[in-house]
């Protein structure tokens, strides 16, 4: 079995003069991503590689779940690769995970995600909200052969704040 975990970065702030990939978070993306990284902890896999989009809105999310789950920033794999819209690209990343790794927790963007969820899980998704986390699984013991996952779990800030 191989598990994926997708988290869409934080609301990010729009109202600063900074490159796309350089956006911070504004004060919503950080209170949804410690809203959410201090929900989820039962969702988690005792063991997992965290990677993340090298942008500024999604290691900054990638840190704060580490910090609410006590994982060290170090064992973060920022990749740039990860900073991608489009699907295809984000599967051709998925599938190069090492298959040591049974779970992969990825942090990344919209419409990736949201377009990944719905080519390979088995639940037809809107929209990956930002903070959103789907968890997926795949019966398969090879990341390159990951086809017809399962959704296990969506969750969004939406939800913790009924």
């Amino acid at each position: 079995m191989k598990n994926l975990i997708l988290i869409r970065h934080g609301k990010s702030n729009w109202d600063v003069p900074f490159k796309d990939i350089d956006r911070p978070l504004d004060k919503k993306g950080m209170q949804d991503a410690h809203l959410m990284s201090s929900n989820i902890c039962s969702f988690i896999p005792k063991t997992y590689v965290f990677w993340s989009s090298v942008a500024k809105r999604a290691a900054d999310t990638a840190i704060i779940f580490s910090q609410n789950l006590s994982v060290p920033i170090e064992s973060i794999v920022f990749k740039n690769d990860l900073y991608t819209f489009d699907d295809s690209q984000l599967e051709k990343i998925i599938k190069s995970c090492d298959n040591s790794f049974e779970t992969l927790i990825l942090f990344g963007h919209n419409g990736a995600i949201t377009d990944f969820v719905n080519k390979f899980g088995d639940v037809f998704v809107e929209n990956v909200p930002t903070a959103g986390f789907v968890s997926m699984q795949f019966a398969t013991d090879s990341w390159k052969n990951i086809a017809d996952g399962q959704i296990k779990k969506i969750i969004t800030p939406k939800d913790l704040k009924k």
